[in-house]
């Protein structure tokens, strides 16, 4: 006759707590976790980090933000979306965070503070201030939009604002 097995000792409590039960099954776990991980912070968002009082108030100084890269895999931007913007190369490290407001092959002008697309006011309800800029009409081309920064109290040297082609717009910004 066979003798019963003697049970095996439970593992402590600190080794459960760590690797669980089964400790092949939590590396398994851990393996897939750490690829999606990569997966999705290489392909579909990026984190951002806000440097810079340009779209303020919408968005604050030293605050991260995510990027969605898919945002536009199925439609072009749209007036009013927050985008990041990578820059010409060489030109600066990291993305631009700013705001469509002129669409391919619409005319964008400022006037008293105020966007003219096509020669009609833009209406901007994300404002809260507004400066006197000026700006003679600037053409949009096919493959470009007019993005520009929500604190247009600053002057307006200090804005990164313009045309940029659509490759150069990675996502929308969702947080």
């Amino acid at each position: 006759m066979a003798q019963p097995s003697e049970a095996l000792p439970a593992p402590p409590w600190w080794r459960v707590a760590l690797v669980g039960r089964h400790p092949k099954r939590t590396l398994v776990r851990l393996v897939v976790l750490v690829g999606l991980t990569i997966l999705v912070f290489r392909f579909v968002l990026v984190l951002v980090r806000i440097d810079g009082i340009s779209m303020s108030p919408t968005y604050r100084d030293h605050r991260l933000g995510v990027v969605l890269r898919l945002a536009y895999l199925f439609h072009e931007p749209l007036r009013g979306d927050v985008v990041a913007i990578r820059p010409v190369a060489g030109e600066h490290a990291g993305y631009y965070l700013k705001r469509i407001v002129g669409l391919p092959g619409e005319t964008v002008a400022f006037h008293a503070g105020q966007i003219l697309i096509n020669g009609r006011v833009l209406e901007e309800p994300y404002l809260r201030w507004r400066y006197a800029w000026e700006m003679p009409p600037v053409k949009v081309g096919p493959r470009q939009y007019y993005v520009v920064g929500d604190n247009r109290t600053m002057d307006w040297w200090d804005h990164f604002q313009g045309r940029t082609e659509r490759d150069q717009i990675i996502g929308r910004i969702l947080l």
